[in-house]
C-alpha cells in the first residue's frame, strides 16, 4: 500500500469565497477506475458506531461535498459528510481517549471486486477531521447484516493501515490486494469527520448469477464490463455509458467537445468476458441539441481491443451496426441478424456529441464463462 501524494495537518480556517480554493488534491493513478462504492451500483453505508453530527450515508453521495458556512442545527454545524462526536477519556486525570479507541462505519460495495485505490476525502473538515484512518475489507456472500459482519469467523484484510491524513484534502491510497471484496470497514482515529469515500477498482461478478440470468448486458459495469479508452472525456466520463439505469440528466451520459476537424469520437469497451451479442441499445436520453448524429458499432475478438487511439479502424474489428442515424433524447434498439462473438466492442459516433447509455445484450460463451469462473475462484470469490 502506498499513498501518493500524502496530505497531513489542518487546512486554514475558512476565510470566505470559494471553499475549494485551498482544497488539497492530486491526480491519482486509479481514479479512472469504477467506484465500487457507487450508490448507483447498490452500495450503502449499513452501520456506524456514531453519527452524532452528520449522517454516515453522506459518505457515498456521488457529488462533491458542499459547504454552507451559515448552516447550523440544534447539534451544531451541519457538515456534508460523516461526523462523530468528540471522544473523551475516562476521568479528569485521563481526559484523552485511549490510543485504540476509534469510530467506524461499515460499507457494502455496490459491485464486489478488486480494490485498486481509495480516496478518503476530508473536504471542508479543516480542524475536525480524524487524526488518522485505516480501512479493512472482507468477502462475505449474500446480504449480511452488521451483526453477521461482526462475527468472529469473518476474515478482515487490511487495505490501509492506520495512517495520518490531512484536513480539507483528498487523501489517496493505492491498494495492492489481489482479492475480491464485498464490504469495507472504515475507521477514523480517534474521531472526527470524513466527507466522501471513493473505492476504485475492478468489478468481479458472480459467475453463478450471470449463468442464472442467461441473457444480460455483457458490457454493464455491474456485470464486469469496463471502458478501456475513449477519444474525448471533456464534459463527462465515458464510463457513464455503462452505468446502471437510464440517464437522469444531461451530464449523466457521455458528451464530447465540439469537433472542428473531420474526425469522429469513440469509446472502446472490454466485455465481462468473451460473449455472444444478440441485441444493442443506444440511448441518447437528455441529449437534445448535442446528441451524436450517427453511430456505428464494431466488435473484436481476443487481444487487447486494438483500434488504436486515433479513431481509425485497423482491420481487426468487424462491424455489427453500420453507421446509423440517431435521434435526440431517444432509446434506439437493434436486434442483430445473427449473434456475434467477441471480447471488445467499440462505438464510433459521428462527428461528435454524445450518448447516454450503451447496452449489449447477450450471454457468455462457454470459454468466457470458464475464464470468469476461474478468476472468481482465484480471487477468493
Amino acid at each position: 500500500m502506498t499513498a501518493t501524494p500524502h496530505f497531513t495537518g489542518d487546512a486554514r480556517p475558512y476565510g470566505g469565497g470559494d471553499p475549494y480554493a485551498d482544497y488539497r488534491t492530486a491526480d491519482f493513478p486509479f481514479s479512472h477506475l469504477v467506484d465500487l462504492a457507487d450508490r448507483r451500483l447498490g452500495a450503502g453505508v449499513i452501520a456506524a458506531n456514531d453519527e452524532f453530527f452528520a449522517e454516515r450515508e453522506n459518505l457515498l453521495k456521488p457529488e462533491p461535498a458542499e459547504f454552507d458556512p451559515e448552516r447550523f442545527g440544534h447539534k451544531g454545524k451541519i457538515m456534508d459528510g460523516w461526523e462523530t462526536r468528540r471522544r473523551r477519556g475516562t476521568s479528569a486525570a485521563e481526559p484523552h481517549p485511549a490510543d485504540e479507541e476509534h469510530d467506524w462505519a461499515l460499507v457494502r460495495l455496490g459491485a464486489p471486486g478488486v480494490v485498486r485505490g481509495l480516496i478518503v476525502d476530508t473536504a471542508h473538515f479543516r480542524g475536525n477531521y480524524p487524526q488518522s484512518v485505516s480501512v479493512e475489507a472482507a468477502s462475505v456472500p449474500g446480504s449480511p447484516s452488521p451483526e453477521d459482519l461482526a462475527a468472529p469467523d469473518v476474515k478482515w484484510t487490511t487495505l490501509v493501515p492506520r495512517t495520518a491524513v490531512g484536513g480539507h484534502a483528498a487523501n489517496g491510497f493505492a491498494v495492492d490486494a489481489e482479492q475480491r471484496f464485498t464490504h469495507l470497514r472504515v475507521n477514523q482515529h480517534p474521531d472526527g469527520g470524513i466527507a466522501r469515500l471513493r473505492v476504485h477498482g475492478e468489478v468481479v461478478p458472480d459467475p453463478a448469477w450471470l449463468a442464472a440470468l442467461g441473457t444480460f448486458d455483457v458490457v454493464a459495469l455491474e456485470n464486469g464490463g469496463q471502458v478501456e479508452d475513449a477519444s474525448d472525456r471533456f464534459y463527462s466520463p465515458a464510463t457513464h455509458t455503462i452505468a446502471p439505469g437510464r440517464s437522469r440528466k444531461m451530464d449523466d451520459g457521455w458528451e464530447t467537445r465540439r469537433r472542428r476537424d473531420k474526425g469522429n469520437d469513440w469509446i472502446r469497451y472490454r466485455l465481462a468476458e468473451r460473449s455472444e451479442i444478440r441485441a444493442v441499445e443506444i440511448d441518447t436520453a437528455y441529449l437534445k441539441g448535442n446528441a451524436a448524429g450517427w453511430a456505428a458499432i464494431s466488435v473484436s475478438d481476443g487481444g487487447d481491443g486494438e483500434g488504436g487511439g486515433d479513431g481509425e479502424g485497423d482491420g481487426a474489428r468487424s462491424e455489427i451496426l453500420p453507421r446509423t442515424r440517431l435521434q435526440p433524447d431517444t432509446n434506439h434498439r437493434f436486434v442483430l441478424p445473427e449473434p456475434v462473438r467477441g471480447t471488445h466492442v467499440r462505438i464510433d459516433i459521428f462527428p461528435d456529441g454524445g450518448i447516454s447509455r450503451l447496452r449489449l445484450f447477450g450471454s457468455l460463451t462457454e470459454e468466457g464463462a470458464a475464464r470468469l469462473t476461474a478468476r472468481h475462484e482465484a480471487l477468493g470469490g
